[in-house]
């Protein structure tokens, strides 16, 4: 048997758990809410645990394993999972649901087995744009399913741009009843948003499968959607209109009116009450400093508080950004232009346009997520013969090749790398199927790399998992056409 990922300690033993049903028995100390990992096994083995052959599952409470940590021993009329928290016992569960099969009787066949697993990283993440093209809340929770299914955790949700304005906001109407949608070029109106109702709902899935949930609202770049509603928060006032190009625009959130942070400040605290998580990217790429060098107000903020030039703008602008997060109990991601002009003292590095940023961002004392262009951008083509779009290629083999901690970081540095990150940008992808086809297999290698520590990684007996695993996720209804030719009939 082999999993993906790769747990650090796997013992085999002899024959098989055979089971039709199951019946859970938690001990005292156990702190976490086990509600919804009832649900859970209930999913898995089926709501029969007054069957005759039940198996019994044990939750044991160890205090001194880490929070993602879990220990699985599978004996003949039981198993017994030993965690601290519900999230190590939820991966033990997936460890099980990968090794689980029913038999031609219908009963559950799980093979004899001791795990010690606990991952690698904290940040074990993928990235959805939305804006460029939109997916249904159906379609979110199916890649919160496999995200989950492989022990990803963090599910970064890019949610505004110049294309589409994507998250409801009751004081800002206008967002979406106009900043959601834009004209094609075929005259045709596309776009959508989510409500605030609907963005509970995916965090609180999300939630009950250990993914936490980190809201993206570009600024003050890439905000063009915004301003084609709000016109007055920009330097130049409009107007302006929701663009079906992708790109830069060279107008941005000004920097010099005190009404734009009041603006940002009550979007944020929206956004805020329906994250419940501990992050919030505000982007801090895709602004050209063109419009600040000519605007009369930007000029006076850069004179009145005493700043050299437009990328000290840009760090003042974050550093505001920044106190308005600290206030509602967040912290800072953005990408990492945000080292220009001076790095704000809390926020996180996501370093996409090479390792550099995740380098600087660690030796100033910061911590850094690596998301480099080369590596983590599954928009890229996934095969050579893909001639599709006129694309870079990544392959599955460049994803489990790459090693998220730089080479040369101390190990003081080093530990200030959270993990990794695969971002996956819509701009050339329109349809679900499209946007699976560009996701799997890569979100395989994307788990190991992740989870797994580089001596229990093996690039060769992973290439013969992917066909099991595919075939995996076909029966359980993901729908990458291109790949049953291209790797299944191989």
């Amino acid at each position: 048997m082999r999993l993906i990922p790769n747990p650090k300690q796997l013992k085999m033993g002899q024959g098989y758990c055979s089971c039709n049903g199951f019946e859970l028995f938690v001990t005292k100390n156990f702190k976490d809410d086990t509600t919804n990992l009832v649900d859970y096994l209930s999913e898995l083995f089926g709501d029969t645990k007054d069957s005759d052959n039940a198996v019994k599952i044990v939750a044991e409470y160890n205090p001194d394993l880490d929070i993602e940590e879990y220990k699985l021993s599978v004996e003949e009329k039981s198993i017994t999972i030993t965690s601290s928290t519900s999230a190590g016992f939820f991966y033990a569960l997936q460890t099980l649901r990968q090794s689980m099969y029913k038999d031609e009787s219908g009963e559950f066949q799980i093979p004899l087995m001791v795990v010690n697993d606990a991952p690698r990283f904290e940040w074990r993440g993928l990235h959805i744009d939305v804006c460029r093209h939109f997916f249904s809340i159906d379609f979110i929770k199916k890649q919160l399913d496999l995200m989950a299914m492989y022990k990803l955790n963090k599910f970064h949700w890019h949610l505004t741009e110049d294309q589409g304005w994507r998250i409801e906001i009751k004081k800002y109407p206008l967002l979406t009843s106009k900043s959601a949608w834009r004209t094609e070029k075929d005259g045709t109106q596309y776009g959508g948003f989510y409500t605030q109702e609907e963005i509970k709902e995916v965090v609180a899935y999300a939630g009950k499968l250990q993914i936490e949930v980190i809201p993206e609202i570009e600024l003050p770049g890439h905000a063009l959607a915004a301003l084609a509603s709000y016109p007055q928060y920009s330097c130049i006032g409009g107007p302006f209109e929701v663009i079906d190009v992708w790109g830069v625009t060279e107008d941005v959130y000004c920097a010099g009116k005190d009404d734009t942070f009041d603006f940002l400040n009550d979007i944020i605290s929206e956004v805020c009450e329906l994250f419940p998580s501990k992050y919030f990217h505000i982007g801090g790429d895709g602004c050209p400093k063109t419009r600040w060098h000519e605007c009369p107000d930007c000029q006076n903020r850069m004179k009145t508080e005493g700043l050299a030039d437009e990328k000290e703008l840009q760090s003042w602008f974050i550093r505001q950004i920044e106190k308005t997060l600290i206030v509602n109990g967040k912290t800072l991601i953005g990408w990492d232009e945000i080292l220009e002009g001076g790095l704000a003292d809390s926020a996180i590095v996501m370093s996409w346009q090479g390792i550099e940023g995740g380098i600087q961002a660690v030796k100033q004392g910061n911590k850094a997520i690596m998301t480099p262009w080369a590596n983590m951008y599954f928009d890229k083509r996934p095969y050579p013969e893909d001639t599709k779009v006129d694309l870079p290629i990544l392959t599955w083999e460049d994803v489990y090749n790459y090693e998220p901690i730089p080479a040369g970081l101390s190990a003081e540095e080093a530990k200030l790398i959270m993990g990794a990150q695969a971002n996956i940008w819509t701009e050339h992808i329109y349809t679900e199927e499209e946007f699976q086809y560009m996701l799997i297999p890569r979100i395989f290698p994307l788990a190991e790399i992740l989870w797994t520590t580089p001596e229990n990684k093996d690039i060769e007996s992973f290439r013969w998992l992917l066909k099991r695993h595919m075939e995996y996720l076909i029966r359980r209804g993901y729908n990458f056409a291109h790949y049953r030719e291209e790797i299944l009939n191989k």
